[in-house]
């Protein structure tokens, strides 16, 4: 019981580290959040922003890396 709940805490603290390098890294990729398929209108005085495509690469990105980690720990 407890080597499974160490396991876990270690997968919950490298996901934490990995976001949090992800976070500090995207202020300097210039095409995050600019990606063909963001949705963006601008008037004078107003602006609407739907990153459609930046959401839909972050998904399969992390159904990828999420998929690998269920696969990890269930094999036996």
């Amino acid at each position: 019981m407890m080597a499974a709940i160490g396991k876990v805490l270690l997968v919950v603290g490298a996901v934490l580290v990995v976001c949090g390098a992800a976070c500090l890294m995207a202020e300097k990729a210039p095409f995050w959040g600019r990606l063909p398929g963001d949705i963006r209108f601008e008037g004078r005085r107003w602006s609407f922003y739907f990153p459609i495509m930046t959401c839909f690469v972050l998904s399969l990105i992390l159904t990828l890396v999420l998929n690998l980690v269920v696969r990890l720990f269930l094999r036996k």
